[in-house]
């Protein structure tokens, strides 16, 4: 089955697997939320609650896993009914939750998390959601599987966050429309049915993949990128969609991030190694001026054309001390308000894309050259 791009706002089964009960060892008030990351000791867990549309996540909690991969939230007010994110450095779990839910233990290896290899007890939505990439990931479910799901599954918050990630094509309108309608009935004042209904909106008027404004790629059913066409430094415009037949890395970053400065040896070197068997890299910048920046200046057209312009100065000059030698560098000058960010769900940098021949999306959040090398030669 060839799936439709994917989406989950940012950021993400009765009929394929039932889910979990409680563990039922907490009975107090509110909730926590706990288990045992291995390969995470001593990071930081977050837990978000996610938008869905273009309002932006919020963190609701932070915790520091233990040397042994222990964490923990207590949550004294509990969780409402939504989309939630543990989210541990560039790696990320959906959880979804119909707000009964007092004792969620995720249990899981960081370092394959995002292929849904992970344990959830205590959240029968979120194993229900769980089983279902599972099974996409295995060839087990098709299109028609998943609009039955859609249809039929219990909870209608996984319906419509299913839905937004498997079944993203024009074609689904009318399932997208029914799970629209179930999340209405079940959750009359949720915060979703604003941003679903733009999704649904968007989805009814453009007849090919590449819906705006819509965060978090999952790339699970390798996916056609969406496309992007951006000026470089000199003017000149690249698109992301002329690179099809070579592998490509997408590289989000900014001269002012340090991360970035300090990866980009890494892909320096990968770039160096592989430019001869097919391999390339497209840098998406986020130098340049947001509205909060643009703000501060008032009115005053002169002195925002000056700040782009050393923000652009910074970019360039960025390039030339990295040595970044590929051609393929382009940017609105937006910084946070970059338009292929905003498609691409990027709220971090670095981040970064490997896309295949085809022009699909085979693996993200490459770090290192290990990852990205090993990403790579499963493609060339």
């Amino acid at each position: 089955m060839k799936n439709t791009i994917t989406f989950v706002f940012a950021i993400a089964i009765a009929i394929l697997g039932m889910g979990c009960g409680s563990s039922g060892g907490y009975d107090g008030p509110g909730s926590i939320i706990s288990g045992n990351i291995k390969n995470a000791a001593n990071l930081q867990a977050f837990l978000d609650l996610v938008s869905v549309g273009s309002g932006a996540n919020n963190i609701i909690a932070k915790t520091e896993i233990d040397a042994d991969g222990n964490y923990r939230f207590d949550l004294a007010d509990g969780v409402d009914a939504g989309i939630y994110r543990l989210r541990i450095g560039a790696k990320r779990v959906n959880l979804v939750f119909d707000g009964t839910e007092k004792d969620v233990r995720v249990n899981g290896d960081l370092s394959n998390l995002q292929s849904y290899n992970f344990d959830v007890q205590g959240s029968p939505s979120s194993t229900t959601y769980r089983n279902v990439f599972q099974d996409l990931k295995n060839r087990k479910l098709d299109s028609e599987g998943l609009k039955l799901f859609v249809d039929t599954t219990s909870n209608p918050l996984t319906g419509m966050l299913v839905a937004i990630q498997a079944l993203q094509n024009k074609q689904f309108l009318d399932t997208h429309k029914k799970a629209q309608a179930r999340l209405a009935s079940t959750y009359p004042s949720s915060p979703y049915l604003k941003g679903y209904g733009e999704f649904v909106t968007s989805l009814s008027t453009v007849n090919n993949n590449n819906s705006k404004g819509f965060q978090f790629i999952d790339v699970e059913n390798r996916q056609e990128a969406p496309d992007i066409d951006l000026p470089s430094p000199n003017g000149k415009k690249y698109a992301l969609s002329d690179l099809k037949g070579q592998v490509v890395l997408l590289d989000f970053w900014a001269s002012w991030c340090g991360p970035c400065r300090r990866e980009n040896p890494h892909v320096v070197d990968i770039y160096k190694k592989y430019k001869e068997k097919g391999f390339t890299v497209f840098s998406v910048s986020l130098d340049g001026m947001d509205s909060r920046t643009k703000a501060r200046f008032g009115n005053d057209e002169g002195k925002i054309k000056d700040f782009v312009n050393q923000q652009k100065d910074r970019w360039t000059n960025a390039i030339a001390q990295d040595k970044l030698e590929w051609d393929y560098h382009v940017s609105d000058l937006k910084k946070w308000e970059c338009a292929p960010a905003k498609q691409y769900g990027v709220s971090s940098i670095p981040r970064t894309f490997m896309i295949d021949r085809d022009g699909k999306i085979a693996a993200m959040n490459l770090r290192g050259a290990g990852q990205i090398e090993d990403a790579l030669l499963k493609l060339l």
